[in-house]
Parts: structure tokens; C-alpha cells; sequence
């Protein structure tokens, strides 16, 4: 019988144990883990996972019910988690973030800012500090005022301001929900709209984020915003985009609620609208109170009484005559919006002006928001001031619409 070469036969055998080797290493590294792993995930969540996700759906309505929490959320995510949105009922927690997508700034806390006190001299951030007292009595004394007018739910208020059916002309909306009348006022060398607003509920009082996305980077035209949105009337928001600080809560949800030496301006459920020193606003009692929107811009345009304010913890820049927009309230279910023309053949108006305006209208509290070229009025679709430089793009807006379910 003919010997094989001992040399070949070893490298045969070589061969064998080495392929055997690869095939059981296959077997156990690459086909047996993943397969592992699918039965665990076919096996565990149909049987557990669905349970779980009840159990846990039941004890957040229950905690929120008993003891409101805030659940800290990276801003990058707030636009995923913008249907855990307040319910005059069951007020889920909302996210607070700590910093503005792509912003960069870590914890959002602004360096040189202190802890969000008044600085008397405006120099905290662009914007100015409050002209309001800065303890929590502000806003327990406009809690306190609002009190009394809040017995009636704004469902039963203003009936005569309300239509059975649609009602429109050039100047005026009413619905079974709503009622709206713009008016231009020129007065001098001041040309401003007022748009007097009543809702029978309070989500006809909307806001809009540019590109229907929060974070920095996204702006768009207030027109484009009020269409997306279908809404009547809209005017431009407190731009949050151009800052990190600040309250943000948009339709119910908490987008950020980060350190501010600016006034906030908090628009509930039941349709009052507080505006407190940034240091008084507390987001625990936002989620306790059911806080439906938050602007931080500012100032204060009118004190805790409603009376006028003759002077600002604000640069004089911000102060000066400028093209502006603010809110005005007066009561539950009553509001108002007004555009400032200037820079232009309208001179715009100074923040004592500002305040005069508000007070002659009758407004309990005022509110200044994002000014300057941002100033825009939408009415029927069309932009009816004359936006100084043209106007610009936003990162959001208020907006009048007729009643939306709460998403």
C-alpha cells in the first residue's frame, strides 16, 4: 500500500481543524447571539413590555396628579417628546431642556448672568432685566386679581361676542368660538394695529415654531407659519431661536426652562396671563397651574396693578422708539395683539409709550415681545403693516385659529 507524504497529510489535517474551528466560532459569535437576541425581543415584549409601558402610562398621570414633576430632556430631543403636552385634566410633566439644539452651550446656564436676578442695568442679556418686584409677590398679586375673574369658565364668557355661524368682513371674524376685530390706529406720526380678541377656548390662542421644529437654526415667515397652521391671525413671537435662556412652552409643551434675568410672560388654561420677574417663575408651579404658553422676552409694559410703568431695567436701545409687538390682557378669554410700525414713516414708539398704549386700552397686564424688523401683523393671509426693512423670518408666532384638539 502506497504512504502518503507525511508532509501533506499534516497540512490536510491542519486544514480540517482549522475550518472546524471557523464553523464553530461562526456558529457561536454570529449566529446563536442574534438569534438569542430576536427571541428575547419576540418573546419579552408582547408578553411584558406592553404591561410595563401601562403600568408606567398609569403612575406618571398619577404622580403628575399628585405631585408634578420636570423631567430633564436634552433640547435635541424636545421635538420627539412634544405629545407629552399639559390636559387641563391630567397634566402630563413636559420636558425641560438645557440647552438649544446645535446652541452648544452645555447646561444652558449663561455665564455672567448670576441666578437670574434683576440686574438693574439691562447688561445681563440683550433684552434687560424686570422692572418688577422680584420676589414671588408680583405674581401671587396677579394671581390674586385674576381670582376674581376667573369664576366664570371663558366657555360662558362673551356671549355676545360670539356667532352662531361665520361671520366675516375686512376687519372682523366671529364663530362659535371666537370673535376678532383689527383695527389700524393712526395717531400722529404712529401708525400701530390693535387686534381685540375674545375666545370661548383657550386653545384657539396657538402658537407656531418655524419649521414646525424647535431648536435654533429654524426660521420662517410669519405667513408661512399662519398658513401651516390655518390660522386668522398671527403675529410674530419672542424669537427664542436667537437666545438659550429663557421659558419656552409652546401649546402646552415645556420646551426649555433655563435661567433668565428677563420678565416671562405664562398664559394658562383657564386664561389668565401672569407676567413675572425670571426669577420668580417656577416650572414645577407651570406644570401645578397648567401653563398652556411662555414667552421670555420682555419687559413688563404695565406693573403688578396694571398700571403704567415709566421705567425699564432695559438698554436704551430697547427702550428708544422702535417698531414693536406685544400682548395685551384683560381678563380671561380677552386678549389683545398689537403692531407698532417704524423706522419709517411711522416712528415706532418707547416703552413708556408702550405702556400708555396698553393702559388707555384698558389691559390688566401688557407684554413686550420681539420687536424691530420682526414686527409683522398677518390678517386674512396677508401681512397688513409695513414691516420695518422688509420684515425677517422668526422662529415663531402667535397665532388665533379656530378650536384645534390638543395633539
Amino acid at each position: 500500500m502506497r504512504k502518503k507524504h507525511p508532509v501533506l497529510r499534516n497540512l490536510l489535517l491542519d486544514a480540517a481543524a482549522a475550518g472546524l474551528a471557523l464553523t464553530v466560532f461562526a456558529l457561536f459569535h454570529h449566529v446563536l447571539p442574534n438569534k438569542q437576541q430576536s427571541l428575547n425581543v419576540q418573546t419579552v415584549r408582547p408578553a411584558t413590555a406592553q404591561a410595563a409601558a401601562e403600568t408606567a402610562a398609569t403612575a406618571e398621570i398619577q404622580a403628575a396628579a399628585e405631585t408634578p414633576a420636570v423631567t430633564e430632556t436634552a433640547d435635541e430631543t424636545a421635538a420627539e417628546t412634544a405629545e407629552e403636552t399639559f390636559r387641563p385634566e391630567v397634566r402630563m410633566t413636559a420636558s425641560a431642556g438645557t440647552n438649544d439644539a446645535g446652541s452648544g452651550k452645555g447646561s444652558g446656564r449663561q455665564s455672567g448672568r448670576g441666578s437670574g436676578k434683576n440686574s438693574g442695568k439691562g447688561g445681563g442679556n440683550s433684552k434687560g432685566g424686570s422692572a418688577l418686584e422680584e420676589s414671588g409677590e408680583t405674581a401671587a398679586a396677579a394671581t390674586a386679581a385674576a381670582s376674581e375673574t376667573v369664576n366664570v369658565p371663558i366657555a360662558q364668557k362673551f356671549a355676545d361676542k360670539y356667532t352662531d355661524e361665520v361671520i366675516e368682513t375686512e376687519n372682523s371674524y366671529s364663530s362659535p368660538d371666537l370673535s376678532i376685530t383689527v383695527n389700524e390706529v393712526n395717531d400722529g406720526n404712529v401708525t400701530y394695529y390693535v387686534a381685540d380678541i375674545y375666545v370661548r377656548d383657550i386653545t384657539c390662542f396657538q402658537t407656531a415654531l418655524a419649521s414646525d421644529t424647535y431648536g435654533s437654526g429654524f426660521r420662517d415667515s410669519i405667513t408661512g407659519m399662519a398658513a401651516l397652521k390655518g390660522a386668522l391671525l398671527a403675529v410674530n413671537g419672542d424669537y427664542y431661536g436667537n437666545t438659550s435662556e429663557g421659558v419656552v412652552i409652546r401649546n402646552g409643551t415645556i420646551y426649555r426652562a433655563n435661567p433668565t434675568d428677563c420678565d416671562v410672560c405664562v398664559l394658562y388654561w383657564d386664561g389668565t396671563m401672569k407676567v413675572m420677574p425670571g426669577n420668580a417663575f417656577s416650572v414645577e408651579e407651570a406644570v401645578e397651574n397648567g401653563a398652556w404658553q411662555a414667552w421670555t422676552f420682555g419687559p413688563a409694559l404695565l406693573d403688578s396693578n396694571g398700571e403704567i410703568l415709566t421705567e425699564f431695567a432695559s438698554p436704551s436701545r430697547i427702550i428708544s422708539a422702535n417698531p414693536r409687538t406685544a400682548i395685551g390682557y384683560y381678563e380671561p378669554g380677552h386678549y389683545c395683539l398689537v403692531v407698532v410700525d417704524g423706522r419709517g414713516e411711522s416712528a415706532g414708539i418707547t416703552l413708556p409709550q408702550l405702556s400708555r398704549l396698553f393702559h388707555s386700552l384698558g389691559c390688566t397686564a401688557a407684554y413686550n415681545l420681539d420687536g424691530g424688523n420682526s414686527s409683522i401683523m398677518v390678517w386674512g393671509n396677508e401681512v397688513i403693516n409695513n414691516p420695518s426693512g422688509g420684515g425677517r423670518e422668526s422662529s415663531d408666532a402667535l397665532l388665533i385659529a379656530e378650536v384645534r384638539s390638543n395633539e
